[in-house]
C-alpha cells in the first residue's frame, strides 16, 4: 500500500525527467538545471497535487543514488593528487563561515543566539539539512528554523542561477568551478547540479568537495549540543550524534570508488552506471525544484538574508581567489 501511495509521484517525477532531456535536447540547454526549472514551474504556477507529494518527495533518495552510482566515475588517484590543498581550504572556509555568521548575526545584527548557531550551521556545512539537525540538539524554536530554512532555500534558489553565470564568465576549467561551488554553496542538490551544468569534471569535484563538508556535519552538531548544554538549554550531546547525523551515502559512494579504482568494472559497465546516475540525478532535480516555493521564500526575513549574503561573498571569493592559485 506504501509503493501504491508513492507511485503517482514517482510517475511525476519520470515525466518531468523525460521532458527536461527532451527540451533540453531542442533548445540547446542544459538538462540538469532544466529539470529544476521545470519543478519551480510545477509547484509555482500549477500547483502540485497532494496525491503527488509522497512521491515527489523521495527526490532525495533518488540524489542519493545518484551519488554512490558516481563513485564508479571518481579515480582516487586524482583526488589524492590534490586533495590536501584542497581539505585544507575546505576547513578553512567551513570554519571562516561558521564564526563569520555567528559573529555577524550575534554582534552586528542582534539576532538570537539560537537563529544565529541555525544560519551558521547550515551556510557552513550542507543547507536546510544542517539546520534541522542543529536545532534538534540546541532545542531552536520553530519559528527560529523557519527563518533559518527559508534562508538557505533563497540562496540555493539564487546560486543555482549565479554560479554558472560566474563560472562561463569567468571561464573556470571544470577542477577548479567543481572545488568552489562544492565549497562555498550551501546544499548537495543544486551543488552536484551546477556542476555538471558546467561539465562532469566539474560535477565530479563538486560532488566530492560537498560529501567531504556534508561529513562534518555530526561533528557540528556536537559542538553546538556540547555548547548549549553546557549553558543550560540544549540536549544532552554524545559520540552517537557523529554517527546519527552522518550522511550514510557518503560511504556507498566511497565504496563504489575504491572498486572503480581497482579496476574490477569495465568501460562497458562503468558507462551503464554513468547513464544511471545521471538519469536519477534528473529524477532528484524534478523534485528539488519544487522545494523552491516562491511564496515561501517571500517571507524570509531580510536580516538573516544578510548575514548570510556577507558570509557568502566573503567565503566564495576568498575561496576562489585561492583556488585560482592553486589551479
Amino acid at each position: 500500500m506504501a509503493v501504491r501511495r508513492l507511485l503517482p509521484g514517482l510517475f511525476a517525477l519520470c515525466l518531468g525527467a523525460l521532458v527536461a532531456r527532451t527540451l533540453a535536447t531542442a533548445l540547446g540547454v542544459n538538462h540538469l538545471l532544466l529539470a529544476i526549472a521545470l519543478g519551480v514551474l510545477a509547484a509555482n504556477v500549477v500547483g502540485i497535487p497532494a496525491r503527488l507529494e509522497a512521491g515527489i518527495a523521495t527526490h532525495n533518495l533518488w540524489l542519493g543514488a545518484g551519488i554512490v552510482l558516481m563513485g564508479a566515475s571518481i579515480s582516487i588517484e586524482t583526488v589524492l593528487e590534490v586533495g590536501a590543498p584542497v581539505l585544507v581550504l575546505l576547513l578553512a572556509a567551513v570554519g571562516g563561515s561558521l564564526v563569520a555568521v555567528e559573529l555577524l548575526a550575534r554582534n552586528v545584527f542582534g539576532l538570537s543566539e539560537r537563529l544565529g548557531s541555525l544560519l551558521a550551521a547550515g551556510a557552513s556545512i550542507c543547507g536546510v539539512s544542517a539546520v534541522v539537525g542543529v536545532a534538534g540538539a540546541i532545542r531552536a524554536q520553530e519559528e527560529q528554523i523557519a527563518y533559518a530554512a527559508g534562508t538557505v532555500l533563497l540562496f540555493d534558489a539564487v546560486t543555482i542561477v549565479v554560479y554558472p553565470f560566474l563560472g562561463d564568465l569567468l571561464g573556470l576549467s571544470g577542477t577548479v568551478f567543481g572545488i568552489w561551488a562544492g565549497i562555498s554553496m550551501f546544499s548537495t542538490g543544486p551543488v552536484v547540479a551546477v556542476g555538471f551544468a558546467h561539465s562532469d569534471l566539474a560535477g565530479q569535484w563538486a560532488t566530492v568537495t560537498k560529501l567531504s563538508r556534508n561529513a562534518l556535519i555530526g561533528v557540528v552538531v556536537l559542538a553546538y549540543a556540547s555548547y548549549y548544554a553546557r549553558r543550560g538549554g540544549g540536549g544532552r550531546p554524545s559520540l552517537r550524534t557523529l554517527w546519527d547525523e552522518f550522511p550514510k551515502f557518503v560511504l556507498g559512494f566511497l565504496a563504489l570508488a575504491l572498486v572503480a579504482s581497482a579496476g574490477v568494472l569495465s568501460s562497458a559497465q562503468q558507462a551503464s552506471i554513468e547513464n544511471a546516475y545521471h538519469w536519477l540525478f534528473m529524477l532528484a532535480f524534478v523534485g528539488l525544484g519544487t522545494e523552491i516555493r516562491l511564496a515561501d521564500l517571500r517571507n524570509t526575513g531580510m536580516t538573516p538574508a544578510l548575514v548570510v549574503l556577507l558570509a557568502l561573498i566573503a567565503t566564495s571569493s576568498l575561496s576562489l581567489a585561492v583556488l585560482l592559485i592553486l589551479f
